[in-house]
């Protein structure tokens, strides 16, 4: 079976043919050499076309008090599913690129959250996913964050999508 090579970009649209774990390695040896403290913070968003939905998956590095970077995965699937299921879809993305890096993450000591695109004001449709999304997500040992803090997905992610 052939996989589909993963291409990430940067916010300037400069593209990557490295995986992930090698992107995060190779710029957190650089930032920290430069002298930066780092924070990883990783969301996705999506929307709707039609029947296809585009996703976006954002890994974004934030040097504390001096910007941030980001590399952004793109992807498109052919679905019929409700705003709950696509969430959810949302936050299985970002948790499987936390699960990927988060060992390297921990070997040069850089904090990471996973951000969830999800209304904490239950008169949002996305609210429907709230409880399951932190559930998941805190459930993986990861810190959680949902709107308005999930700057990563409501922002960056949602930039790109």
């Amino acid at each position: 079976m052939k996989t589909q090579q993963e291409i990430w970009q940067n916010m300037r649209g400069s593209f990557f043919q490295k995986p992930i774990e090698q992107l995060v390695e190779e710029a957190i040896i650089r930032e920290q050499s430069l002298g930066h403290t780092l924070k990883v913070c990783i969301g996705s968003d999506s929307h709707v076309y039609g029947d296809t939905i585009h996703y976006a998956t954002a890994v974004v590095f934030v040097r504390k008090g001096k910007g941030a970077f980001t590399f952004i995965r793109k992807e498109k699937e052919i679905q019929n599913i409700t705003i709950k299921e696509r969430m959810l879809n949302e936050v299985n993305k970002s948790v499987e690129i936390a699960y990927r890096i988060f060992e390297i993450l921990d070997k040069y000591k850089v904090e990471m959250e996973v951000h969830a695109d999800i209304n904490t004001d239950p008169d949002f449709k996305s609210n429907i996913a709230l409880k399951d999304a932190m559930g998941y997500i805190l459930g993986m040992g990861y810190v959680f964050k949902a709107k308005p803090f999930a700057f990563a997905s409501s922002n960056c992610a949602d930039m790109m999508v």
